[in-house]
């Protein structure tokens, strides 16, 4: 899911009266694009060279095929090995990673010239060879975040040079690739077999990959032929695996990790006020939303899920468990994002008389019983879980609430064995493309983000938003996709999380990125 040039982020609503102080100060390093201390504190400050890093993670890395991968678990794993030729900084604007690049005027055909002097982590130089062997690949893979652009060709036409020609305009085009699942890896990886390559993986990224359980910790050290002279600082990163977020901020607090990459919004300000830790909040690029799945006969009744949605008082359930670290959401894109239509007066209002006029049209008009799917482990999601049961028993739908571990929770919806569900779309790169195609394209990967929910205009704005270039046009295009979508409420955005991560103050150099994941090589920890 994804946005190309990175608009102004929206100032934040403060939401919880009883949080204001609270919410101002960390929704103000928020809208700066910057931590609450973090890499924004560190300023002038002389990096520390070696030692290890440690980082907490709910869950552990089973895989690093980057053409096959697409939760975070694996994703911010994979971006650490393997990298593209384009990227983002902190605040979502694309930027030249490890090539150069120039567009023709027609935008059909775009130029790249490598980094002088690249080199895989094993020594090896990256060759043009190296990039069209990638990247064919991954055309031919696929995957859940494919290279979806006409291309015509990948050559390498020079010493250090790779041409790609496209067959028609593709205005995603550069931000698709920022994709990390557009990272470069050797031709013929390397003379490996594929299974065992990516057991193994050689990229160009400030890490390589030392030790791995995927059942557990994974531990990168240092690449030492990294193009970025000086980095990373760290000799070795360790993402340790704690499944509960509570040992996290227990093992945090205690000093026995440097890092946690989630912290819950209802202890956020624990974390802030706590005598050695720092909180890193930032806008991001995903949305919390309710998922339908409507293969069910209910939830394909359009008049169901818009009852839902007036049922629902997403600024409510903002200020009970979000405790001003996130903003309401009016329309499905972010406010980060580009041609994002989060205005009031966008999505359905909170009307329980509106809601159960809605059901009335429907086919079920006395209401009917369903289950709803949630990851366990999640404070917050079983709360919006209850809050969701008990507003929709006022309109006669009765909730069941099924709580299961986070693999099996992505198992079952993958196969679309549930009835609605709680889970949170993310961007990947910077156009707003990447998002609505992952979300409302009933032919793309996920089917609609597994709703497998089918508008035949929201299909024809989407290949049209696709065509134009940035501008009016385009703004208005994503505009209507996102109306429609609100109005049919195949899902129902809530609200805008922030990215809340946290480190002890012994870290330095934490960079978040909008899309959740952290730029290790900037990350440096002092002497104890």
């Amino acid at each position: 899911m994804t946005i190309r040039t990175h608009g102004t982020p929206r100032s934040r609503r403060r939401i919880a009266a009883a949080a204001a102080a609270l919410a101002a100060g960390l929704l103000l390093s928020a809208c700066a694009g910057g931590a609450s201390g973090g890499a924004g504190a560190d300023a002038g400050a002389k990096p520390v060279d070696g030692g290890t890093l440690t980082f907490g993670r709910v869950a552990s890395v089973t895989d690093f095929d980057l053409n096959q991968q697409i939760t975070a678990n694996n994703a911010f794993a994979i971006d650490k090995v393997f990298e593209p030729l384009v990227s983002f900084d902190k605040d979502g604007k694309l930027i030249p990673w490890l090539a150069e690049y120039t567009e023709s005027d027609d935008g059909l055909k775009y130029v790249f010239t490598l980094r002088n002097g690249l080199k895989f982590s094993n020594g090896a130089d990256v060759t043009p060879e190296d990039v069209v062997f990638s990247l064919e690949r991954h055309i031919t893979v696929g995957g859940p975040l494919p290279l979806s652009a006409p291309i015509a060709s990948i050559a390498a036409t020079g010493e250090r040079e790779v041409t790609i020609t496209l067959k028609s305009a593709y205005t995603p085009f550069l931000s698709e690739l920022s994709n990390f699942s557009n990272g470069i890896m050797p031709k013929d990886f390397g003379g490996a077999d594929e299974k065992a390559f990516f057991k193994a993986p050689i990229g160009t990224g400030p890490f390589a990959v030392k030790e791995w359980d995927p059942n557990g910790d994974l531990t990168f050290v240092k690449n030492e032929h990294y193009w970025q002279q000086g980095k990373p600082h760290v000799d070795s990163l360790v993402y340790k695996f704690i499944a509960d977020d509570t040992q996290l901020r227990q093992q945090l607090a205690a000093g026995q990790i440097d890092a946690i990459d989630t912290v819950p919004a209802a202890n956020a300000t624990e974390v802030e006020q706590a005598g050695k830790t720092v909180l890193s909040n930032t806008p991001g690029w995903s949305t919390e939303q309710v998922f339908f799945n409507t293969q069910r006969k209910q939830f394909e009744d359009e008049h169901v899920r818009r009852a839902i949605a007036h049922a629902l008082d997403r600024e409510g359930i903002t200020k009970a468990t979000t405790f001003g670290t996130a903003e309401v959401a009016n329309a499905l894109l972010p406010p980060t994002i580009q041609y994002s239509a989060n205005d009031p007066g966008v999505a359905l209002d909170f009307d329980v008389e509106a809601a159960k006029k809605e059901l009335a049209k429907s086919a079920y008009p006395k209401g009917f019983s369903t289950t709803l799917l949630i990851a366990s482990g999640n404070s917050q999601r079983a709360q919006i879980a209850q809050i969701v049961q008990e507003s929709l028993a006022k309109i006669g739908i009765t909730v069941k609430i099924e709580q299961i571990d986070i693999a099996a929770f992505r198992e079952r919806f993958f196969a679309y064995d549930y009835d609605f569900m709680l889970n949170s779309g993310q961007s990947d790169s910077p156009d707003p493309n990447g998002f609505i195609t992952f979300q409302a394209d009933p032919e793309g990967f996920s089917k609609s983000y597994w709703t497998h929910f089918t508008d035949d205009r929201v299909t024809k704005l989407m290949h049209a938003g696709r065509t134009q270039p940035n501008g009016d046009e385009r703004k208005r295009t994503y505009a209507e996709i996102q109306q429609i979508l609100a109005d049919k409420a195949p899902y129902i955005p809530l609200f805008f999380p922030s990215n809340l991560k946290a480190t002890t103050d012994r870290v330095h150099g934490f960079t978040v990125l909008p899309n959740g994941s952290v730029r290790f090589e900037e990350a440096w920890v002092d002497a104890k």
